[in-house]
């Protein structure tokens, strides 16, 4: 694990974030707290992750990209998870192979089990569970079964993001 001094990271109540090696994390990030970020996993810019919480920090797994304006607070994200544009999670959990999609909340004590979509502009309430290989949308989130198109999808922006955070990575210049 890394600790670069470009990204904005803050040590706080004993917590220092840690950072894989092979993560790309923009130096537009903010990290504070107990913040784990996994193996190839992406922080884009303008992403806020707070663990500064009692009831734990913020874990992003791997291959795991949260895109720019998304804010996570004491927030768990599985393996192989894309979190869109100006997403919230807050003290809730999104497992693996999941798509979060942009301005969607997913609310304290809420799960968005394995193999799901979160639609953009959906919200997760507080304490409720969308169930693996379902669709979450609107406002208050109601659920149905993914179609296999929206299962491709997850992967087909997984593997994007994977790709293109190695490239953007490999330049050097934004982390």
């Amino acid at each position: 694990m890394s600790h670069s001094e470009d990204a904005l990271r803050e040590s706080l109540f004993g917590h220092t974030p840690v950072v894989a090696d092979s993560a790309f994390v923009s130096r537009l990030s903010y990290l504070v707290g107990e913040v784990a970020v996994g193996e190839r996993a992406s922080l884009w810019p303008f992403t806020c992750l707070r663990g500064d919480g009692g009831s734990g920090g913020v874990i992003v797994g791997d291959e795991t990209n949260v895109q720019e304006f998304s804010m996570l607070h004491g927030a768990d994200i599985g393996n192989n998870v894309t979190v869109g544009h100006s997403v919230v999670v807050d003290y809730a959990t999104v497992e693996d192979h999941s798509l979060v999609g942009m301005n969607s909340c997913v609310l304290r004590d809420a799960t968005v089990e394995s193999n799901c979509i979160v639609a953009a502009g959906a919200v997760v309430l507080q304490g409720q569970t969308v169930p693996k290989g379902h669709l979450a949308y609107g406002a208050p989130a109601q659920t149905k079964p993914l179609t296999d198109d929206q299962r491709d999808e997850i992967e087909r922006v997984h593997e994007h993001y994977v790709e293109l955070s190695r490239e953007y990575k490999e330049t050097g210049r934004f982390e």
